[in-house]
This record gives C-alpha cells, sequence and structure tokens, in this order.
C-alpha cells in the first residue's frame, strides 16, 4: 500500500494507492500536477504524462465511489465520485480514505498528487 495525497487548493485529501504494478507505476510518476474536468457526471478525469503499465491488471473493473482508476485505452486518470458499471479497460490503481468533496465543484479542478510523508 502507497500512501498518497491529492491536493485541492489548501484541502488535503489522503489515499491509498494498491500494491499492484499499476499502482507502483503511477507512484513513479508522482508529483503530479493535474486539471481534473468531469466526464459523464460520474468521474473526475485528466490526462496522464504516460500511459501505466498494467500487465498484471484484471481485464475489466467496476468502479466504486471514491475509487482511483487509470483508463487504458485513454491513458488518463479517473477519480469516481459516483459508482459506475463494469468496464473495459479500467484499472484500479486506489482509493481515498475519507471524503472526497473537495473534488466535487464544477469546472476545471487543478489539483497536485504527491507522495504522503
Amino acid at each position: 500500500m502507497i500512501r498518497i495525497k491529492v491536493i485541492v487548493e489548501d484541502v488535503v485529501l489522503p489515499a491509498t494507492l494498491d500494491d499492484t504494478r499499476a499502482g507502483r507505476d503511477f507512484a513513479a510518476l508522482l508529483p503530479l500536477d493535474l486539471t481534473l474536468t468531469d466526464y459523464h457526471g460520474t468521474e473526475k478525469v485528466a490526462d496522464l504524462p504516460r500511459k501505466l503499465d498494467i500487465s498484471e491488471a484484471p481485464a475489466s473493473y467496476t468502479p466504486k465511489k471514491g475509487d482511483i482508476t487509470h483508463y487504458a485505452p485513454w491513458g488518463n486518470i479517473a477519480i469516481f465520485y459516483k459508482p459506475f458499471q463494469n468496464s473495459r479497460g479500467l484499472v484500479r490503481l486506489g482509493a481515498f480514505d475519507g471524503s472526497i468533496d473537495a473534488l466535487l465543484g464544477d469546472g476545471p479542478l487543478s489539483v497536485r498528487i504527491e507522495a504522503a510523508d
């Protein structure tokens, strides 16, 4: 398990990445400054600098509220604020450890993701 924090303005949201190949590969990209945008009224998405290593990941995943995922076909990060259907190419990276309310604003949202101390 890899502890991270997602910083939204002055709010720090703790999260934990899974100890998987994809989770470790995402952690290797940190710190990241991203602009999240809303997608489908279900998730916040942003492009990553590169696709992640998903060689050991299941072919699909059913996301829950608070999940941090990688959508392999597009190479982006997707943070779900509502549950969604099983999706091929979706890989769980981890999840938030508490509330994600700070991510629920309208419009583009600047965030910084970094390793937790």
